[in-house]
């Protein structure tokens, strides 16, 4: 079909506007337009099913505000959980104002029993190459005083629904701190679900020979911009592409990756904020 030349110029003349409104969407409404997702995970360790909030990637910086990392965790509250997962990057570079970022936490822990582990961006070697911390010691007195249990290649057990879970938080990939050999083993001592930790999802590679049963993980941001139509994913930062975001079964195991809740540079684009409930049975 021929497209007349006053269509073809109205068409021309309508993708400044069309390119305005999609950045306009990218930068002040996507990155705070929250989704909450609901999964069903069966592993066969529980009588009866756990509600598990997965929370990752606040990124607290001059592009993801306070305010919004509370508006998520107050949406996250009404959801009902058991207990909170959360998979690292806490900040950008900078922790701005730990008595106010603490009250917000605190109001996840005062709920729900939480558990977290450390991101790259959070400190380290990786963030100090970086502009940010050379250690993570800020974030992990910010993550202690809001009440929340902070595990760096350690482990812990806890009764949820008067049902045993073993916990283990590992460190961070990119800084060299990922150590599982110092808290998972070939064969677990008792038949407890455990539940790991791990910022990058590319750390699954570390884990294969051990045991366990499900990885939590963000880092990813779902790849914070995807092309319509072609779910093209171009800011990926993990070598192993085929894990972006989800729900996924890896070498008879599942791996749960939530897109998290923040973001750099202040852009979403065809990529949602994500608040994650898993069902775990």
């Amino acid at each position: 079909m021929k497209l007349s030349r006053r269509k073809l110029i109205a068409s021309l003349g309508a993708l400044p506007i069309a390119g305005f409104a999609g950045g306009i969407h990218m930068r002040f409404h996507e990155p705070t337009w929250y989704q909450v997702t609901e999964k069903n995970v069966g592993i066969g360790k529980f009588d009866k099913p756990i509600r598990v909030l997965h929370l990752s990637d606040f990124h607290a910086s001059p592009v993801v505000s306070f305010e919004d990392i509370e508006i998520a965790i107050d949406q996250s509250l009404e959801l009902n959980a058991d207990m909170a997962l959360l998979t690292g990057d806490f900040i950008t570079w900078q922790l701005p104002d730990p008595e106010e970022y603490s009250r917000i936490l605190k109001k996840l822990s005062s709920r729900m029993p939480v558990f977290a582990c450390i991101g790259n961006h959070d400190g380290g070697r990786w963030a100090g190459r970086s502009h940010g911390y050379s250690d993570f010691s800020l974030v992990s007195k910010l993550l202690k005083n809001s009440g929340i249990t902070f595990l760096f290649n350690q482990a812990r057990q806890t009764t949820i629904r008067n049902q045993w879970v073993s916990v283990v938080g590992l460190g961070d990939l990119w800084s060299g701190d990922c150590h599982p050999q110092y808290v998972l083993k070939a064969i677990r001592e008792n038949d407890d679900p455990i539940f790991v930790l791990s910022h990058n999802p590319d750390s699954k590679s570390e884990l294969k020979k051990y045991d366990w049963d499900i990885l939590f993980c963000g880092h990813t941001h779902g790849g914070q911009l995807v092309v319509p139509l072609l779910g093209i994913r171009p800011f990926l930062p993990v070598q192993d592409k085929a894990f972006p975001e989800g729900l996924l079964t890896w070498t008879n195991k599942r791996i749960h990756i939530t897109r998290g809740i923040g973001n750099l540079h202040g852009m979403r684009f065809n990529c949602r904020p994500e608040i994650s409930i898993l069902n775990i049975l």
